[in-house]
């Protein structure tokens, strides 16, 4: 009696394989060495090594036990000395619809007995539809109503999205949508079921066919609907419209709408997650003296103290007033960065005064210490 080789050499895979890398090499193999297909001389033996080893590693209990004691763990079990259970003596002891699969690959069937088939006749639900959409910046702070215009495949109301009137079972498939036939292969005789070529797998014919759809149930239809837009929706979010999308099929239900956002920027408004940034010039005189000045926000105008001696780019906070996001229920905040304008021009009067200026005392400021790098720097 030969040795049985490892099941892992015969799918070539890891021990470490998953479920997945499994099934996929069992896939490619039993392609390759399927009987009907396969022109090597040795391949119906191979086609069933192929079998047991899959047979025995798709299953988790059946494959510990393997691990731990090799092909003893199943010596002498089983009827017929078939150790894996399944179909008789064929040694299937897996999900048949992998094999059913493979069959439909190799002969274009729609399943041979392993409960493959699809059957068109059943409902099915539509594609969702993915729409970007532009949005300014002040109804993405406050959310709104908005129309948007989308093309999108509907069902025909002129039948119902039937495709026809006068709906009776197909004569051929009587209502089944499949035509099943006999198919021998080296394995023995499967049951093959086709799509009914009469109903194209619906099973229902009609007395006449829709002018409108032209037997096809969906037309291409042009729609305008209203969305309420959430506050605080930002750049690349979307938003699902249920039921919006493609018509389903056989009474399916339409799929959804998504439309992805696109926000535009704002003249000087900058927005960062919830928060609001916003750029103030103030004059030198301000910065210097401080003083009170008014400030924009989304909200309008708030009064803002700005300290004596601000420096251009010193930061300051308005607690709240960023944007209230209608998804997560945070409100951010707003943060001014004030930018000391120089000026460009002067009268001769003030060109004095900044000349009188000039002396003024910056003992240990920014200023003192830079002057006194660049002395060090010079020697």
């Amino acid at each position: 009696m030969a040795t049985k080789r490892d099941y892992y050499e015969v799918l070539g895979v890891a021990k470490t394989a998953t479920q997945d890398e499994i099934k996929s090499a069992f896939r490619k193999l039993a392609k390759k060495y399927h009987p009907d297909i396969s022109k090597e001389p040795d391949a119906e033996e191979k086609f069933k090594e192929v079998q047991e080893a899959y047979s025995v590693l798709s299953d988790e209990t059946k494959r510990k036990q393997y691990d731990q004691f090799g092909h003893a763990a199943f010596s002498g079990a089983g009827a017929g000395g078939n150790p894996y259970g399944g179909f008789g003596g064929a040694g299937f002891g897996f999900d048949a619809s992998d094999l059913g699969d493979i069959f439909e690959d190799l002969f274009g069937g729609a399943g041979f007995g392993f409960g493959g088939s699809r059957n068109r006749s059943r409902a099915r639900r539509g594609n969702d539809v993915l729409m970007s959409v532009d949005i300014s910046f002040m109804d993405a702070v406050f959310g709104c109503e908005k129309d948007f215009d989308l093309d999108v495949v509907d069902a025909c109301q002129e039948c119902d999205g039937k495709g026809g009137f006068g709906e009776k079972n197909c004569p051929r498939c009587h209502g089944s949508g499949t035509i099943t036939s006999e198919q021998r292969t080296i394995l023995g005789s499967f049951m093959t079921k086709t799509t009914c070529p009469e109903c194209n797998g619906k099973g229902k014919t009609y007395d006449k066919i829709c002018n409108a759809c032209r037997g096809k149930g969906k037309v291409k239809a042009h729609k305008t609907i209203t969305v309420s837009v959430p506050s605080g929706i930002d750049t690349g979010e979307r938003l699902r419209v249920p039921g919006k999308g493609q018509a389903g099929e056989n009474g399916g239900s339409n799929g959804d709408l998504y439309l992805e956002f696109q926000v535009a920027s704002h003249r000087f408004f900058e927005r960062d997650g919830n928060d609001i940034y916003l750029e103030v010039p103030i004059t030198m005189v301000e910065a210097v003296l401080g003083c009170k000045k008014e400030i924009p926000t989304v909200y309008g105008n708030v009064t803002l103290n700005i300290p004596a001696g601000t420096d251009s780019g010193t930061k300051q906070r308005i607690r709240g007033k960023g944007i209230k996001n209608a998804s997560t229920r945070r409100t951010g905040d707003m943060y001014v960065i004030f930018q000391v304008q120089t000026p460009k021009r002067l009268t001769r009067d003030q060109k004095k005064l900044f000349e009188s200026l000039a002396k003024t005392d910056f003992k240990d400021s920014d200023i003192d210490r830079f002057e006194k790098f660049t002395n060090e720097n010079e020697k």
